[in-house]
């Protein structure tokens, strides 16, 4: 008796990594191992990418806060502890985005603290 194989599984499975591996240059796009080491790979950057973009994200904050911080005469360190202690509950994101587009409502919040 021949063994069963299911095809229609494996089939969908290889087609899943190649179409995954679409745009891949090379035989990387539609040779199954070679795609599926990339693709691997392409997963593994795309999740560790996740994790760095908050960390970039929180870096361009605190530079901005601190450009701004600077401004009115206080450094980052200085201003975020005055601004704990006064109990304001804006976070680096919300004071980055004051510090850019709304200067006026930064220096507001810098004084409350001062």
């Amino acid at each position: 008796m021949p063994r069963s194989v299911n095809h229609v599984a494996s089939r969908a499975r290889r087609k899943k990594i190649l179409k995954l591996a679409k745009g891949y240059y090379g035989r990387r796009k539609n040779v199954w191992t070679v795609a599926k080491n990339a693709v691997e790979k392409g997963l593994v950057y795309a999740y560790t990418g996740r994790k760095h973009k908050k960390r970039n994200f929180r870096a361009l904050w605190i530079q901005r806060i601190n450009a701004a911080a600077r401004q009115e005469g206080l450094s980052y360190s200085a201003l975020m502890g005055k601004v704990h202690a006064a109990g304001i509950e804006l976070n680096r994101k919300v004071l980055a985005d004051l510090a850019m587009n709304h200067p006026e409502a930064f220096k507001a919040v810098v004084e409350k603290v001062k």
